[in-house]
Formats: C-alpha cells, sequence, structure tokens
C-alpha cells in the first residue's frame, strides 16, 4: 500500500491551503480516503492533481474547466506522464493567447494605467471621443480591440 499524507502534509508539500484542499475535495478535484475519526489521507499522487490543478488556474481556467479536464484521466491506473500530456497538450493556443494579452498590458502600462481614465470621454491621447467606449465596457484597449483609425 502507497504511503498516505495527512491533509497538513499535502498542505506543506504542495504550498496549497487546507482550506483549499478541502474545497477542492468538496469539488470533486481530489479525493481522501478517512481513517479513525474521520482524517482525511490523499495519496501521494494527489500531488500531481493539485500541481495540475494551480498550473491550469495560472491560465485562467475556471474550477469547472479543470474539473472536466481531470475526468478525461484514466480511472484504472494512477495517471502517468503521458495521461498529464495528453491534458496539457492542447493548452498551447490558450497559453499563446496568455503571452498576447500580458503583452498588451504590458504596453498599456505607460499609456493607460498612468492615465487612469481607461476609456472615458476625456482622454484625448489614448481615447479620443471614447472610441473605445464605443467597442464596450471595461478596458477594451488592454483586451486586444481597436477602433478603425487607432492603431
Amino acid at each position: 500500500m502507497e504511503p498516505t499524507l495527512t491533509i497538513n502534509q499535502l498542505s506543506r508539500r504542495s504550498g496549497v491551503a487546507a482550506s483549499a484542499l478541502r474545497y477542492y475535495e468538496e469539488r470533486g478535484l481530489i479525493a481522501s480516503e478517512r481513517i479513525g475519526k474521520g482524517h482525511r489521507r490523499f495519496t501521494r499522487a494527489t500531488l500531481r492533481r493539485l500541481a495540475f490543478i494551480v498550473f491550469a488556474q495560472r491560465l485562467g481556467m475556471s474550477l469547472a474547466e479543470i474539473h472536466d479536464e481531470l475526468d478525461k484521466l484514466p480511472t484504472d491506473h494512477v495517471p502517468k506522464g503521458g495521461d498529464w500530456s495528453l491534458l496539457s497538450g492542447p493548452w498551447s493556443a490558450r497559453i499563446d493567447e496568455r503571452i498576447a494579452e500580458l503583452q498588451r498590458l504590458k504596453t498599456g502600462l505607460a499609456e493607460c494605467i498612468s492615465c487612469g481614465c481607461l476609456s472615458l470621454e476625456r482622454c484625448r491621447l489614448v481615447n479620443p471621443h471614447d472610441k473605445a467606449g464605443a467597442l464596450g465596457p471595461g478596458p477594451r484597449y488592454w483586451i486586444g480591440d481597436r477602433s478603425s483609425d487607432n492603431g
């Protein structure tokens, strides 16, 4: 039998707060066995699931999306490297989108954040005549929208 980890050991090893571990278990992202007085015990394989969850969250995936991805893992054996690669392989496009978004944010730091107005009418430099406001709510240029005569 594989050695198990207490919730505190799992928290320390994974860097994920015990409260988050209980929440992930409640949402079906990880599982534990109960022993004795209901104390949770997790297999060491849970560490890999947690690494996947943390990475996926950093990509901007919701817990529901992560759950759907984890449901694709085999149930007849502890997932190995190849099983995890099948899940993460299609993420390249999502990572590229995230990189592009971060580049836009970096570019917008000097132009927009220092001004503070985002898409209000008073911005004559970056957003004359509130053209960004016509594109929709929020920081339109940051998320990649451009008006017809703005870059």
